[in-house]
């Protein structure tokens, strides 16, 4: 029986979070199209018959312009220490650039450090790159560990046993072979979650994440930095959601006209649901909030 931990990181939008329901098959973290679309830590169990693998998605590492860009850069550099090995995504669409280089140089100083976990390089989105792009990514990733472990000694052991995989997190391309040698690094060990346990996210959590995804969807510009989710009340069946903008403006946009927007996003989220949930959706201003910490820790971030 093998079992371990294992982040998945890189720079946003790199399908992290794709690949992290594509590996648990089935979803346990939201999907968009937007730059930190992942604002926490969220776990996805893999399943196998001789062992288990806890994913831990992670937000994308960036220069952070808010306080709460800062505080999603920690929590993913708070990913990477006590793990068995770290899933450092690149894009196959995209030349390997500083902020993959960052990624991989914080992933190998960690997998060298006191925990010593293994590093494996994805180079994702096969299916919306030509096979010369996705060879010319993964000898630009290979290069990219080899130029850090010349520029330090001491990361010369980590990147020695870096493994490099192409994949396609939205079709499943290459996932099973990604899977089936993630899961030979980790080590033996007992399952820590039940076979019928898929994530360990709080329900709360989960809705309130499930209409932010349904609000990135409709919103544009810089409207979906702006939105913040959470449930204020629970008593089933009825939830109710609290949607945060910082604008007047914003309110009216999350809103829609006659509150179209909030229906089609209150439908969507009710399909996800058990039948029978009642969702009510709340739109409250909050100026400032991506810089105010206070407003950072209600919100969980």
């Amino acid at each position: 029986m093998r079992s371990g931990f294992v982040t998945v990181v890189g720079r946003p939008n790199v399908g992290k979070s794709t690949l992290v329901n594509a590996m648990v098959g089935t979803k346990v973290t939201i999907t968009a199209t937007r730059p930190n679309t992942t604002r926490h830590s969220i776990r996805g169990v893999v399943h196998r018959p001789d062992g288990q693998l806890v994913l831990i998605d992670t937000p994308g590492i960036h220069r952070p312009r808010t306080a709460l860009g800062e505080r999603l850069n920690e929590t993913a550099d708070a990913s990477l220490a006590d793990v068995d090995v770290i899933v450092v995504v690149v894009d196959a669409t995209a030349p390997i650039g500083p902020g993959d280089r960052l990624v991989l140089e914080r992933a190998l100083r960690a997998a060298g450090g006191p925990s010593a976990g293994r590093v494996v390089v994805v180079v994702n989105k096969l299916d919306a790159a030509a096979r010369p792009q996705v060879a010319e990514r993964l000898a630009g990733a290979a290069a990219a560990v080899e130029g850090l472990a010349e520029s330090e000694a001491r990361l010369a052991a980590a990147a020695e046993a870096v493994e490099y995989f192409p994949v396609s997190a939205a079709t499943g391309e290459g996932v099973a072979a990604l899977v089936e040698a993630v899961a030979a690094l980790v080590p033996e060990g007992p399952a820590y979650y039940p076979t019928d346990m898929v994530s360990d996210t709080p329900e709360a959590l989960r809705v309130a994440e499930l209409v932010r995804e349904q609000l990135l969807v409709r919103a544009r510009e810089e409207l979906p930095h702006s939105i913040a989710c959470r449930v204020t009340e629970w008593e089933w069946p009825l939830i109710r959601c609290e949607i945060l903008v910082e604008r007047d403006s914003q309110k009216a946009i999350v809103i829609g006209r006659g509150g179209s927007v909030l229906k089609e996003v209150g439908s969507a989220v009710r399909r996800q649901l058990p039948a029978g949930a009642y969702l009510e959706l709340f739109v409250r201003v909050e100026k400032r909030w991506q810089q105010r910490p206070d407003a950072l820790d209600r919100l969980g971030y």
